[in-house]
């Protein structure tokens, strides 16, 4: 599903509204289930349970900001009404990333599973994504936390998560650590769609420059361009949170830092709806 940094800059800049518009985004279409007129008796129609998809989300052991931001956004995920989980391999050197596990704030919950390659974890991830999907009632993502050296040394099993989302800043450095690592899941991940989200930024264009030189580069270098999921502010708030292990929107609900893990993770919600799958 291609998408431009200017089809989502209205989330986070209400100056540039544009009129309501339909989005295309990629994955099944699933029309609604109607009374079946060919039978003659008047039988309720059963829905189908559709497992929770499973986002990829590339985070090294002691990545403390990728850690915070991709946390917060499974939290924002169960604020907009979404079940929101998020899995990680266990870690000692990883453990400290992250909250305690269990059901934490709005529901989201952290699940810590023991995990020593892509196949256990992903096997985790899609029975817990058939798990929740039974108390699933208003959509949601099972975010799973990938070490980026197992994408180094493995192809992905079959049946591997076919959704992957980059947080990265907008330094040529990060930004080559970005494509690098998208360059391996588009090898060890065939038929995927990456997304990228630039975070700490000032500035809409800063942003904008960013995603769109990697995305062109990474498309010359692989036939395959970046998804764009916005931009995460540049706000002491986020390492306030940091500090505080509280979820930003929570500690800071009016803090710019907030609204754009909100509207990031909308933009993971609409595409998660459509990604579901039986």
């Amino acid at each position: 599903m291609p998408r431009d940094l200017a089809d989502v800059l209205h989330y986070f800049l209400p100056e540039l509204e544009a009129p309501t518009r339909t989005t295309s985004v990629a994955g099944p279409s699933r029309a609604a289930t109607g009374p079946n007129e060919s039978s003659g008796s008047p039988e309720r129609p059963t829905a189908a349970i559709h497992a929770l998809p499973v986002l990829g989300l590339p985070v090294g052991d002691r990545d403390v900001v990728r850690a915070t931001l991709g946390w917060n956004l499974a939290v924002e995920t169960a604020r907009l009404g979404g079940t929101a989980v998020l899995l990680t391999p266990e870690s000692e050197q990883a453990a400290p990333l992250w909250p305690e596990p269990g059901p934490g704030p709005l529901g989201c919950e952290l699940i810590v599973r023991p995990a020593k390659d892509l196949a256990s974890l992903y096997d985790q991830a899609h029975e817990i994504a058939r798990e929740r999907a039974e108390d699933n009632r208003g959509g949601g993502t099972v975010f799973v936390r990938i070490p980026p050296e197992w994408l180094q040394s493995e192809m992905a099993p079959p049946g591997h998560p076919r959704w992957h989302l980059l947080l990265s800043g907008r330094r040529p450095a990060e930004l080559d650590e970005a494509i690098e690592t998208a360059a391996q899941l588009i090898r060890t991940h065939p038929g995927s769609d990456i997304g990228l989200s630039i975070h700490g930024v000032t500035r809409v264009e800063d942003a904008r420059r960013a995603f769109e030189h990697a995305s062109e580069r990474l498309e010359r270098e692989t036939g395959q361009a970046f998804v764009s999921y916005g931009l995460l502010v540049n706000d002491l708030h986020v390492f306030r949170a940091i500090a505080a292990q509280r979820p930003i929107g929570l500690a800071h609900p009016q803090a710019p830092a907030a609204r754009a893990l909100t509207d990031v993770a909308r933009l993971i919600s609409v595409d998660a709806r459509s990604r579901s799958v039986g």
